[in-house]
């Protein structure tokens, strides 16, 4: 499959992506087998799904993505950084006024960015 997205714009959703997500490949892995990262996010229609939410998947492809090189990203990749970029960007608009360890600073850390870090 040739790629459709041409190098500015591969240059500008890993640019993007880089900077929503400001966690460590390690610093995420250990987040997302705690029990507190499974607890969070949406996990079906009826929000009681017993599987694993989407964000706790994303986290997992995160990493993937953050141990991967530039050239080796495909537009599944690409596509892929764009929402977790779009997401965390929408989430940092709803901060509570209370973070310190919310369901919003944990679904947000499942989605590789931790609020608390400058």
């Amino acid at each position: 499959m040739a790629d459709t997205i041409d190098a500015d714009e591969r240059s500008e959703i890993r640019k993007d992506f880089r900077e929503a997500v400001n966690m460590t490949p390690t610093e995420l892995e250990k987040w997302l087998d705690t029990e507190e990262s499974k607890e969070v996010g949406w996990k079906g229609e009826d929000g009681k799904g017993s599987g694993e939410s989407v964000g706790h998947k994303s986290g997992k492809r995160i990493v993937e993505l953050l141990h991967k090189k530039a050239a080796d990203l495909d537009d599944s990749d690409l596509a892929h950084m764009k929402k977790v970029t779009g997401y965390v960007h929408r989430h940092l608009a709803q901060k509570p006024s209370h973070p310190d360890g919310s369901r919003w600073e944990a679904s947000l850390k499942n989605w590789g960015h931790d609020p608390a870090k400058k």
